[in-house]
């Protein structure tokens, strides 16, 4: 978790930060309390009702945390990240453990989303100093 982190904070501009890493702790504690009582439907490595778990919190995390423009793009971008995040936390194991591959997943799928459809939004990131 603290390599994750720091990785994470290293990377990623702080906004998108906050929004990976607070998926990380709230998706992927519902996947897996969610998944270990209910999960009763196989689905790739995991169970269909924890990665369901996982992408509606995801959802609620991408609805809440701060955004950088408040345009109807970002929560697009959110949802595709939160399915991907999904994915990525259901098919990770060993050493791609799920702590590492949900921020990298979540907050690299935004953050391409950014590049791509605001190529010329100035994102700050948390060791540039303001």
């Amino acid at each position: 978790m603290f390599l994750s982190a720091l990785l994470s904070v290293i990377v990623f501009p702080k906004v998108i930060f906050l929004t990976a890493f607070t998926i990380l702790i709230i998706s992927d504690t519902s996947a897996a309390l969610i998944g270990r009582r209910y999960g009763k439907h196989k689905f790739l490595a995991k169970s269909f009702e924890g990665t369901l778990a996982f992408f509606v919190s995801a959802v609620i995390v991408i609805f809440v945390t701060p955004k950088i423009l408040y345009v109807p793009a970002e929560y697009y971008f959110g949802i595709l990240a939160a399915a991907l995040g999904a994915i990525a936390e259901n098919i990770s194991y060993g050493w791609a453990d799920d702590n590492l591959t949900i921020p990298l997943t979540v907050g690299g799928v935004i953050w391409i989303c950014y590049l791509l459809f605001y190529p010329n939004l100035q994102l700050v990131l948390l060791n540039v100093p303001q």
